[in-house]
């Protein structure tokens, strides 16, 4: 199962996103639903790196299927809106394939 974790502040301010797991649908690079939150994540990354100005700090463990962003300072509009864009793909992945193979957590700080 793949566990996302949604960290966001008391003011509902992105803090960070962490993507763990494998979501066990099928076979390794058959795995649908682990490509589809991968895509999402990677893409989310890229474009807050390449259209906004903001700052993350990212790690991965491809083994443990991990990866992270994380944000120091209060975002962009631009960049709030993918990591919003981000969240309504991964709750869409989620009410495609149920709580089998994907857990979405909001976590507040």
């Amino acid at each position: 199962m793949t566990t996302i974790t949604i960290t966001k502040s008391s003011d509902d301010k992105y803090k960070r996103i962490e993507c763990k797991g494998h979501a066990g649908f099928d076979d390794s690079g058959k795995d649908i639903v682990c490509a589809a939150v991968s895509v999402l994540t990677i893409n989310t990354m890229n474009s807050i790196e390449k259209l906004t100005k903001d700052a993350f700090v990212a790690t991965q463990d491809e083994k443990k299927g991990i990866i992270t962003m994380e944000f120091k300072e209060e975002l962009s509009k631009e960049a709030d809106l993918l990591l919003k864009s981000f969240e309504l793909g991964v709750n869409g992945i989620y009410n495609e394939y149920g709580k089998k193979f994907l857990n979405i957590k909001i976590r507040r700080e």
